[in-house]
């Protein structure tokens, strides 16, 4: 059943290998978002922009809390589930 079954979904290959390249890329970009060397360096380049006056103080705020959500995020990640449970 399992070589009929490829035979029969061959004409669909290409959309299930652009389907395929489609998750590989979205995973690395989510790996690169959550990275926490990338959210510290976007805390750094925040911070700068604030002491240079670029941005007001409630933009900077707003700015920093989505960040930290973002490390916070990526700490659970690297440490469980993300859920709170460890496998």
């Amino acid at each position: 059943m399992g070589l009929i079954s490829e035979v029969l979904l061959l004409p669909f290959a290409p959309v299930r290998g652009s389907a395929w390249a489609v998750r590989q890329v979205l995973q690395e970009a989510e790996r690169i978002y959550y990275d926490p060397a990338t959210v510290r360096a976007e805390l750094g380049r925040l911070e700068e922009q604030l002491e240079a006056g670029e941005i007001t103080e409630e933009e900077f705020d707003r700015l920093e809390d989505e960040l930290l959500d973002r490390l916070e995020i990526a700490s659970r990640r690297s440490t469980g589930t993300g859920d709170g449970t460890t496998r």
